[in-house]
């Protein structure tokens, strides 16, 4: 099972870009049921503040409800979660908090993986980021 950042959400719901297209091609898979994958709790919250803070909160709203239409399970962010992200800001200090709260979820939660665009994961060597 692989966790799956909202920038995979928001690429394949946004405007032409070259990461659309791949984004879109992976939820498909996720739909299909050909990947096992899941979200936390903090990237449902990520699309709801983004779409807010741009003010396109219809789109935000499509994207939120096709993310929990694809993903039925949303791990929390339970205490654990964010000792082991404090672990991970202490060992890899170029992170960002949000980053380390997904990295914390998915080494907490022993999965398989992490599907993002973003190669600031790329260090954490106890944390495989794939590419949709």
């Amino acid at each position: 099972m692989i966790l799956v950042d909202a920038n995979v959400l928001m690429y394949a719901a946004g405007a032409p870009h070259p990461h659309k297209a791949p984004s879109a091609a992976f939820l498909e898979r996720v739909g299909a049921g050909e990947i096992d994958a899941v979200l936390d709790a903090e990237i449902l919250q990520e699309i709801l503040h983004r779409y807010r803070v741009l003010d396109r909160w219809e789109q935000g709203r499509r994207v939120f409800d096709l993310a929990r239409t694809l993903f039925p399970v949303v791990l929390p962010v339970t205490a654990e979660v964010m000792d082991r992200a404090r672990l991970v800001l202490d060992a890899y200090p170029h992170l960002m908090a949000r980053d380390a709260l997904h990295a914390g979820v998915a080494l907490e939660h022993r999965l398989d993986g992490l599907c993002s665009w973003n190669r600031d994961f790329d260090p954490v060597t106890e944390l495989r980021r794939i590419e949709p």
